[in-house]
């Protein structure tokens, strides 16, 4: 799966317990969905922890392709629907 220059240096360091499947999962099975000013693209999903085995939501944002992820964080202040 593609990804920016800042999402492999910067996401995936700060965060190495994330990993592509899980963004993967997140874009197959979208909750929501939200189009940013910017273009980009913010996707929600329920993914499980790999630290603890919880069910946590995943927001990943990727670019207007859809496809590149640019970053990918748990959401504790998500509102599932």
């Amino acid at each position: 799966m593609p990804a920016t220059r800042y999402f492999i240096e910067q996401v995936l360091r700060k965060r190495p317990y994330l990993t592509e499947d899980m963004c993967k999962s997140v874009l197959a099975a979208p909750l929501r969905e939200e189009r940013q000013e910017d273009g980009r693209i913010r996707v929600w999903g329920r993914v499980r922890d790999p630290r603890d085995g919880s069910e946590r939501f995943l927001r990943v944002v990727v670019l207007e392709d859809r496809l590149t992820l640019h970053n990918a964080f748990f959401d504790r202040d998500f509102d599932a629907p």
